[in-house]
């Protein structure tokens, strides 16, 4: 790639390293003609980060740069290099630094989901006796049975509800029905309507609690004391709809996605640079600018340039459904057929048996006698890639090659990989691959410090990154 550099872009630019990939930043400042700031960074002996920025950034463009794979220090972990990250922007941001730019190559926690998932495709259950047919009403159907087509209880007077997506033995206009303004043993007044097992909502009804007046059926007796606040939603009335756990239902998951998305905003961070998201949609958890660069263009300058002069037969494969659009974008630029793999990780329950907990997986498309390359984004235990090259060689494949953009290689990886089916794994060096290299023969690694390198100075100037995006300056 040819470098695009001036004298004065050292003027308001400063390069900032994390303890994660300092290689990378250095390559960064090489391809921009300019040096890397001094800082210091390290942990004291109770394990908390210090950092210290002994170069001024005041008034300048600050880019810090920090990958999140496993390092060649066992001492630091993902978490270690996400507080590193943030106490070195806090730090930029305290110095007067004019804008502070987090460079951060592999995204991290952006692989965990934000919603709860069930392999039954809803986190409803009805209940065990219930009858349920395909419209969601009573008297038809398998017991127990989920639809597509049901709704949860709608606590609304004269609406149609669904029976059997509610909890055992509980009527939600019954549990609103018992919310009373009042905590005290006086008694209160509230509203109720309807019956357990009753389909339309009846008019509402007032009731009173704890008044005495044992005449009135719509009494009911006051809630124990001491067992909840003046906050509704700790009203055991109201408790009800979660207290027993459902099977199979998460109540409640930790987004960890919108929670680092803060933490960097927060932090002062003005910008994202990063590189393939594991999930597009990551991106709306900012309300900061975020440059997500694809490394397809590189990864296609690769194929073209060593994999079709080798051999004529070649065959892009996505190793799961979720890859898809990835991998067809690549085959469609290099104008290669497609397949896809096929890959579901069942629950026990439904699969019982010693091989439970492992994915059933299934080809979709010829590879016979073919060259195949996996495309992915990521590889981390690399169990998905090694049963994958597994399948293709099954099924007749003449060579398997893995084409990665980040190779964390966490756990016992790279002994699995080199033990597998697979001839070869390209990877980026968004990740440090120093000790992955030294460990197993089979990976081989691309430099993309080039690719960051012009998206920086880009950023720097205020030109349009579209041209990286479209392969301009990169292939």
């Amino acid at each position: 790639m040819t470098r695009k550099t001036s004298s004065n872009m050292v003027r308001n630019i400063s390069i900032l390293s994390g303890n994660s990939h300092p290689s990378l930043a250095l390559s960064i400042c090489n391809y921009l003609s300019i040096s890397p700031s001094e800082r210091i960074l390290c942990k004291f002996s109770s394990g908390e980060s210090r950092c210290e920025i002994q170069d001024s950034v005041r008034g300048k463009d600050v880019y810090i740069i920090q990958s999140f794979g496993v390092g060649e220090d066992p001492n630091y972990k993902v978490n270690d290099y996400l507080m590193e990250v943030c106490i070195m922007i806090a730090a930029c941001k305290g110095g007067s630094a004019r804008r502070v730019t987090a460079v951060l190559p592999l995204f991290p926690y952006s692989r965990q989901p934000d919603l709860a998932f069930s392999k039954a495709g809803a986190p409803l259950r009805g209940d065990k006796g219930m009858v349920v047919d395909g419209e969601g009403k009573a008297g038809s159907g398998k017991a127990g049975a989920y639809t597509f087509e049901s709704v949860p209880v709608t606590p609304h007077p004269n609406i149609a509800r669904t029976a059997g997506l509610g909890s055992k033995g509980l009527d939600m206009t019954d549990v609103v029905g018992r919310v009373t303004n009042s905590n005290n043993n006086t008694g209160g007044v509230g509203y109720r309507g309807g019956t357990p097992s009753g389909i339309q909502t009846p008019p509402l009804q007032l009731i009173t609690y704890g008044t005495g007046n044992n005449n009135n059926n719509n009494t009911f007796p006051p809630p124990p004391p001491g067992q909840f606040t003046t906050h509704d939603y700790e009203n055991p009335s109201l408790m009800l709809s979660l207290h027993p756990p459902k099977p199979n239902y998460k109540q409640w998951m930790a987004q960890s996605g919108s929670l680092v998305a803060d933490l960097l905003t927060c932090s002062g961070t003005d910008r994202i640079l990063t590189c393939d998201l594991h999930e597009q949609t990551y991106q709306g958890f900012f309300d900061i600018p975020v440059d997500n660069l694809h490394a397809r263009p590189f990864l296609c300058k690769y194929i073209s340039q060593h994999i079709l002069p080798t051999t004529n037969s070649v065959t892009i494969i996505s190793p799961d459904a979720g890859g898809a659009k990835r991998a067809t974008a690549i085959a469609d630029v290099l104008n290669l057929p497609f397949a896809l793999i096929h890959k579901e990780r069942r629950h026990p329950k439904f699969t019982p048996g010693k091989n439970s907990a492992k994915a059933t997986m299934m080809l979709v498309g010829e590879v016979k006698g073919r060259t195949c390359l996996l495309v992915d984004d990521l590889v981390d235990t690399g169990n998905t890639i090694t049963r994958a090259a597994k399948l293709l060689k099954r099924e007749g494949a003449e060579r398997v090659v893995a084409v990665v953009t980040h190779g964390v290689f966490s756990g016992d990886a790279l002994e699995r990989i080199e033990s597998s089916a697979l001839d070869k794994v390209v990877v980026t060096n968004t990740v440090d691959q120093t000790a992955h290299l030294r460990s197993c023969g089979k990976v081989e690694v691309l430099d993309v410090s080039g690719v960051f390198g012009e998206a920086v100075r880009r950023v720097h100037f205020g030109e349009s990154l579209a041209g990286l995006f479209e392969g301009e300056g990169m292939l």
